[in-house]
This record gives C-alpha cells, structure tokens and sequence, in this order.
C-alpha cells in the first residue's frame, strides 16, 4: 500500500488512556485545520459491512433503466431518489456518475404547516421494488454512519475546548442526515474526466466509503492530491457549516472526483452530517491560544453560507438538481428572477 497523502485517524483512541485521547484530540484539530481531510479508522465498521453496501449499490446500478427511473428524484420535493448521468450540476457543469440519495425517513409536512421554503426538504425516501431488502439495509447504515459523525461532532467540541453541548442542542434528536450512492463509469476517449466538479460539501461534516478505485481528489496548498483507497478506512471532509461555526479555524477543502478509466467503474458510499434543519449553526467563541490561528471561512460570493441550516440546505439542492427546482420549486425561481 502507498504512503497515505492524508492524516490517518483511529476513532477508537478516544476510549483509550488519557494520553491516547489528548493525542488523537490534537491530532484531529490538526488534520481538519491543516488539510479539512482525514481518512478515519477504528470506527467499529467491519470491511465485511462496508462490501455488503457497495455490493448493494452495485445491484441497484445494475437494474434497468425503467426500474431506476420508478424512483428518480424529479419525482421528489425532498431531492430523494436516483439521479442519472449528467443529472447533477457541480459549478456549472454536468457530473459524470449515476447516485441515489436518501436523507432522514420521515412524512411530509401538511402544506398548511409550511412556513418557509426549505420544510418541503421534510419528507420520505424512494424504494426500488426490485430490491425489497435495500431500505432497511440503507436506513440502519445511515443512521451508523449519523452516529459516527455525532462522535466526532463531540470530539471536535473537545478538541477545540468548547462546552462539550456546544452542538448537542442542533443535532438533538437525530441530525440531518444525507447519503448517498454513487457510480463513476470509465470515461470513452475524450470525454469530460469531471466525475464530480471541484466543490466543498455544505455541512457540518461527511464520510465517504470508497471501493479500490481511486479517483477522489483534495486540493492543498501544494496543488491536488489523491486521497487513495485504504481498505476499512473512511475519509472523512469538513464541511462549510463547520467551517462557518469556527470561523475557519477548521476547514472546509475543495474536493473533486476524476472518472476512472474507460472500462474502469468506481463505486462509493457518501454520507452528509449536519445541523437540524430548523437549527441555526452555533459561532464557537474560541480561547486566545486558538482564535489567533483562525483564517476566517472561505465563503465564496457566488454562493453565500447563511447560519441558518435548512437555508443553506436547500440552496445546494437547487443549485444541484435543477430538474427538481423546476418542477417542484419554480415559485421560488420565479420569485428571484
């Protein structure tokens, strides 16, 4: 195996002696200050488990194209279901790869209860038929994913010797939740290589599982490098949110997926963490020792981060998916044009 190019972090420290904790806390700080990117080991998930996952997106990519599109996500207010190639715009542009999203399962809000735009995200997810068995395999990964990050949430408030509920009121009774299936098909000659475009993730923080193909890419300060498979491990991103809350203490890091070769697939397993929707995102008052080493997030004009979350949340949806902006959110495109 290569020398990783990122930290590598092993969760289980944070259970161990006094010293292991105070080290992996310091270590923690510094690859989400230095790089916004870690892989992440010792997390409690088998490579057993993760197989039966990326096996289970397999099967759900290998079903017809009729049977993928019974669940796309135009059919979704809430952006849950499949989307197909080119479906999603990252910068702009069309991303190269196939995916099915699904968030937290829970009803749709009546629409006498909607007071603000971004509470028709509230809603259920979109099953296969031809895979009975997928929802409840997503669903328990999920939510073994939510509690990971909620650990590392935690982790991060010590790190960073905040009060240790400093998040707890935000991601109270279950955070948000967003996952995410993917597939890279190998690019023909000449084709686009943009498997997913340059971009930071909108959160507090995310996982990605990833098969033996490379293809995920981070930039630092010494141009792009390849954050390569290791088996069992997570990398694990900064998102903005977080970005936002420590006023870039930690760091929310351009990222991007090149398509692997032709006749070449990469398959993976993203999981997005943050606030309640209806949750504001907390500004951390940092002691001395540690505000004098913040940057400052890096909010691009082009797409402002707001404290509020579920605005935030949906202002990627739609930038993201605008076949579901048009048909279930054209008030709201008619209303800035």
């Amino acid at each position: 195996m290569k020398k990783p190019t990122l930290p590598v972090l092993d969760l289980s420290l944070l259970d161990g002696t006094a010293s292991e904790r105070v080290n992996f806390l310091k270590a923690l700080r510094s690859a989400a200050r230095d790089y916004g990117f870690f892989y992440l080991v010792g997390h409690g998930l088998s490579a057993a488990e993760q197989k039966g996952i990326l096996d289970l997106a397999r099967r759900f990519f290998g079903l017809t194209e009729k049977e993928k599109m019974e669940v796309q996500m135009a059919n979704s207010p809430h952006f849950r279901g499949y989307t197909k190639m080119q479906g999603e715009i990252t910068r702009g542009k069309p991303d190269m790869r196939e995916q099915f999203d699904i968030m937290n399962e829970q009803p749709a809000l009546a629409p006498s209860l909607i007071n603000e735009p971004w509470q028709r995200l509230y809603g259920p997810n979109q099953w296969p038929a031809a895979l009975p068995g997928m929802k409840a395999a997503l669903l328990d990964w999920q939510q073994r994913l939510s509690d990971i990050t909620v650990r590392l949430l935690d982790a991060f408030a010590e790190a960073l010797e905040q009060d240790p509920a400093i998040f707890a009121e935000n991601v109270a009774a279950g955070p948000y939740q967003h996952m995410k299936l993917i597939r890279y098909p190998g690019r023909a000659t000449g084709a686009s290589s943009q498997g997913v475009g340059a971009h930071k993730d909108p959160g507090y923080l995310t996982l990605v599982m990833q098969d033996g193909q490379s293809g995920l890419e981070v930039e630092t300060d010494k141009g792009w490098i390849s954050a390569e498979p290791i088996e069992g491990a997570f990398v694990v991103n900064i998102g903005e949110l977080l970005e936002l809350a420590s006023n870039g203490y930690l760091r929310a890091t351009l990222h991007r997926v090149v398509s692997p070769p032709e006749g070449v697939e990469r398959l993976s397993c993203a999981f997005f963490m943050a606030a309640r929707l209806d949750s504001r995102v907390p500004l951390l008052s940092l002691p001395p020792h540690l505000a004098g080493e913040t940057k400052g997030p890096q909010s691009d004009p082009a797409n402002p981060l707001f404290f509020e979350v579920g605005e935030n949340v949906l202002k990627g949806r739609l930038r993201s998916h605008t076949d579901v902006a048009a048909r279930h959110y054209g008030d709201l495109i008619r209303a800035s044009a």
